[in-house]
């Protein structure tokens, strides 16, 4: 059900602030983002918000049409948010964890007002939001998913997980896809140092154990396998309402061919 409260700001909103769309970028108070709709919505839609790598932006994230049409074809909205600026340098970045760095905004309260907007605007369903990211975004999606689970009905980060040192534990289970390319060397399974060890990227298969923990698995293995295309999974069955599922794929740091329709399948099976 949609929130009172994003139904009050759709009422609220002039004609001109509602114009925005895969073109033209939607202000909120800490940033903005684009969104593209599928034709002819019958009703509140589900979405996927797509946070983009390091250096990248909603913009760019946008050109990804291949990405896009495989979500709208399925009755999606695709919504791409703006990270926040290098120091320095060009293009975007999400500060997914406090290491000491200038930031201007809380990224997770940043996300889930899109989330919030998009409803209001756009009749977006807040229930089947999936929140995704590539690499820096992938990051942003995992420590959010650790710190607020219930934010988002799922999370599928792409080609990045936790840092070091890994979070002692998270606030609750989670339903997550983790897919990771086999010989990604920018961001590996087992992660790499950064800087001179000053930052250390984490373990994938680690990080899969803290979730394993949040969801209440009562061991270690999976639960089963299966292939899809070119991936490889395997899952686990946990407590009631979460999910956990790993999809490797032959190739290196990117979002693979054919990651979107497998998303949009894992997570219109889920309870």
């Amino acid at each position: 059900m949609i929130r009172a409260a994003t139904l009050a700001l759709a009422l609220a909103l002039p004609a001109a602030a509602q114009a925005c769309g895969p073109d033209s970028p939607c202000d909120i108070e800490d940033g903005v983002y684009r969104i593209a709709l599928p034709d002819a919505p019958d009703g509140p839609v589900p979405a996927v918000i797509f946070l983009h790598g390091f250096g990248g932006s909603g913009e760019g994230t946008m050109r990804q049409r291949g990405t896009i049409a495989a979500f709208t074809s399925r009755g999606y909205a695709f919504i791409a948010p703006d990270g926040q600026p290098r120091e320095g340098r060009g293009g975007l970045r999400w500060n997914f964890r406090d290491d000491g760095r200038a930031q201007t905004r809380d990224e997770d309260d940043f996300l889930m007002a899109v989330a919030d907007d998009a409803a209001a605007r756009h009749g977006v369903d807040r229930d089947r939001i999936v929140l995704a990211g590539f690499s820096n975004g992938a990051f942003q999606v995992t420590y959010l998913a650790c710190r607020h689970p219930e934010a988002f009905a799922a999370y599928a980060p792409v080609s990045g997980g936790f840092w070091r040192p890994h979070p002692e534990g998270c606030a609750g289970p989670v339903r997550l896809l983790q897919t990771h390319g086999w010989s990604d060397s920018t961001v590996p399974l087992e992660g790499r140092p950064l800087r001179d060890g000053a930052f250390v990227q984490g373990d994938i298969f680690e990080g899969l154990g803290l979730w394993r923990r949040a969801n209440g698995c009562a061991w270690d293995d999976p639960d089963g396998y299966r292939e899809t295309g070119q991936f490889q999974r395997r899952f686990w069955e946990c407590d009631e309402g979460s999910a956990l599922d790993m999809a490797l794929f032959p190739g290196g740091h990117g979002v693979p061919s054919g990651w979107a329709d497998m998303a949009a399948d894992w997570f219109e099976a889920l309870p």
